[in-house]
């Protein structure tokens, strides 16, 4: 895979969170794409880049059984990134 092939523009960012939305009905609030990529980047530097994936997904999961509050979502991400941000490796 070449780098020019990893990198995605912001308009096809833009609808590939449209397409993510209108597949699974969800609102414009239910995907704050800026608060995720914030997370992942978080992530990636205070632990290790492999981590930011799975730093989204746990928020997404935390999201997720807390309810369908968009500020519930946004509280996750931010509990995910606190953490990541005092991360010392044991």
């Amino acid at each position: 895979m070449t780098e020019q092939s990893r990198t995605l523009p912001p308009e096809a960012l833009d609808a590939w969170a449209a397409t993510l939305r209108q597949q699974f009905g969800l609102a414009e609030a239910d995907v704050p794409v800026s608060a995720v990529l914030d997370l992942t980047r978080d992530v990636a530097n205070g632990v290790a880049r492999p981590a930011a994936p799975l730093g989204a997904f746990v928020a997404g999961l935390v999201a997720g059984r807390a309810g369908d509050d968009p500020a519930q979502v946004r509280e996750a991400l931010d509990a995910v990134a606190a953490l990541a941000a005092v991360w010392e490796e044991q």
